[in-house]
């Protein structure tokens, strides 16, 4: 547990660690403070952008989307190795997670794998995306991996934790994926930490969740039935960003619709898909529902990364 230093202080000592810090705009100011604290803080969580291009990755990581506005991280690491700050406060970055992920974390012990969505992460975590595709085939340059040592290195350093410190995205809440891709190698990545810090690498056997992600055929079904006009809040389930990031990289969806939620947009590029597929509605001319299937949601999940079950 502890207090985060001032913004200046903050940016002083990624420097410190020899990392090439880029101040974007208002940084310091930027941030959702208005809508809950920011402290006191744990740890350090690691993201991926889902996005191509710095410039606009940096744009959406600053601004958010209109469901989700930013800053959604403090600092954007560049597949060139340069961090760019976006925010200082409170961020759009983490969600809810798993409660016993938190105490692990606390008490610097590997986390166990999450199974539930409880706590507010946005709170207790600094958030670093990364400019990756998440796709499970875009490469982690080495000067991208460095600077995710050192900024890591650098927070713990300062608020005297140790690597076990830093979690992943995917460790944090149900379903996530995040950061994957070839050269991401937590284990390693965790034992570079440590030895920057002067510390043994980790010890604990970590219980790694699974790399592939498994969507469940019948939630995400109740989520895409599920009518918020008629009975409220959406049906929230993990799985269904998931889709939506197969969704996008297809180009049937906006990367601003990336929100969670089954809605009309997410419905849309499903039937889409589906009509790529080969399947239609049940009158003449009449598009596919939107509705999930499992032919056509297997022959997504095969081609962006997860498997389907019941």
């Amino acid at each position: 547990m502890a207090t985060p230093p001032s913004a200046a202080t903050f940016a002083a000592l990624l420097r410190a660690e020899g990392i090439n810090v880029v101040e974007v705009g208002d940084w310091e100011h930027h941030n959702r403070n208005a809508k809950g604290p920011w402290g006191p803080v744990h740890g350090v969580m690691i993201h991926h952008t889902v996005t191509t291009g710095t410039a606009n990755s940096v744009g959406i990581v600053r601004d958010g989307y209109a469901d989700l506005p930013g800053p959604l991280c403090h600092g954007m690491i560049a597949k060139d190795g340069a961090v760019h700050l976006v925010g200082y406060g409170r961020a759009n970055h983490a969600g809810l997670g798993d409660p016993d992920v938190l105490q692990a974390v606390i008490a610097e012990k590997a986390p166990p794998v999450d199974d539930q969505a409880a706590v507010d992460g946005n709170r207790h975590f600094y958030g670093f995306e990364c400019e990756n595709l998440g796709d499970g085939q875009d490469p982690w340059p080495q000067e991208q991996l460095l600077a995710i040592e050192r900024v890591a290195a650098a927070i713990c350093r300062h608020h005297g934790w140790s690597a076990r410190s830093v979690i992943r995205h995917l460790d944090w809440q149900p379903g996530k994926v995040d950061p994957r891709g070839p050269g991401m190698d937590w284990a390693a990545m965790l034992a570079l930490v440590a030895k920057r810090l002067g510390t043994k690498p980790p010890t604990a056997t970590l219980p790694t969740p699974p790399q592939v992600p498994r969507i469940s055929l019948s939630k995400l079904i109740a989520a895409a039935r599920h009518d918020p006009a008629a009975h409220g809040t959406p049906v929230t389930y993990a799985g269904t960003r998931t889709v939506e990031i197969a969704l996008i990289n297809e180009g049937l969806l906006s990367l601003a619709r990336l929100d969670g939620h089954y809605g009309s947009a997410t419905k849309t590029a499903m039937s889409e898909w589906q009509e790529r597929c080969g399947f239609h509605g049940r009158a003449p001319g009449q598009p596919a529902d939107g509705i999930p299937g499992h032919d056509s949601l297997v022959r997504l999940g095969n081609k962006h990364g997860f498997i389907v079950v019941a």
